[in-house]
């Protein structure tokens, strides 16, 4: 075992953040990559893919660390079940690394949720992998990333009349600022589940989208609906919430460099 740290999903919004500062503090870095690519700024590949199970192995060879930020629609409990067998099966225990996402464990996933939110319910199936693996952990749950609830009112934009889930409210998160705190964690010693992170400021699903259409410079009618069911009724409670927020970026900040740039 070294100083590598094995980092999944190192490519994607997320840990093409948190890569570079691992490396800035003198660590070997490796990234497991569903596309080839050659070695770059200290920092080498490996091509495999976690929910067929391939390259996995190769990939944890060495590492004292593994940062888990892959993240598939469907396939994340499976994926993270291959990622914890590789790792278990080295001559000693490295210290894995999750992200997941705040409210995940107080979210029921029944009903209409099974749709609207498996996403949620496979990350915390995943979550559970890592903290049952009986290899030395740390979890960090953060709120939606700003890259994220752009590309979705972007999405939504493209139809004439919004319709959006009366009562949520979501808390964006700067994904740097996600990076900067898992750096630090995966530097560190296992801590279990960290504190949470999370956005400065809470919004409602309305205000986002009336802000995200001001800084686009676009106009389009809002239609609330009430989504019906558990899953809905949480969100409404604010489950997805943490009153551990940072204090980064606002998302007013971020949209006048994405948006307003356009």
């Amino acid at each position: 075992m070294d100083n590598l740290i094995v980092v999944t999903g190192g490519t994607g919004t997320l840990g093409r953040l948190l890569v570079p500062r691992l490396r800035a503090a003198g660590r070997g870095v490796r990234v497991l990559t569903r596309k080839a690519r050659p070695p770059e700024n200290g920092v080498t590949y490996v091509t495999g893919d976690l929910v067929k199970d391939e390259g996995v192995d190769a990939a944890v060879q060495g590492a004292s660390v593994v940062v888990h930020c892959a993240s598939d629609y469907s396939g994340d409990a499976e994926a993270t079940r291959n990622l914890v067998r590789a790792a278990s099966a080295l001559p000693w225990a490295p210290h894995l690394v999750f992200v997941s996402i705040v409210g995940v464990e107080r979210l029921p996933i029944t009903g209409l949720g099974r749709l609207a939110f498996k996403y949620l319910g496979e990350k915390y199936a995943a979550e559970r992998v890592v903290t049952e693996s009986g290899l030395p952990w740390t979890v960090l749950r953060a709120t939606q990333f700003h890259d994220l609830m752009l590309t979705a009112a972007e999405a939504m934009a493209r139809l004439p009349v919004l319709p959006y889930p009366t009562g949520f409210a979501f808390q964006p998160v700067e994904a740097n600022d996600v990076a900067a705190r898992l750096a630090e964690l995966a530097l560190g010693d296992p801590a279990g589940l960290a504190p949470d992170i999370g956005g400065p400021e809470v919004f409602t699903m309305a205000d986002l989208l009336r802000s995200y259409l001001r800084a686009a410079g676009k106009r389009r009618a809002l239609l609330p609906i009430r989504m019906p069911g558990r899953s809905a009724r949480a969100f409404r409670a604010g489950v997805n919430l943490t009153s551990n927020g940072s204090g980064g970026r606002t998302w007013e900040d971020f949209l006048a460099e994405r948006v307003g740039a356009k």
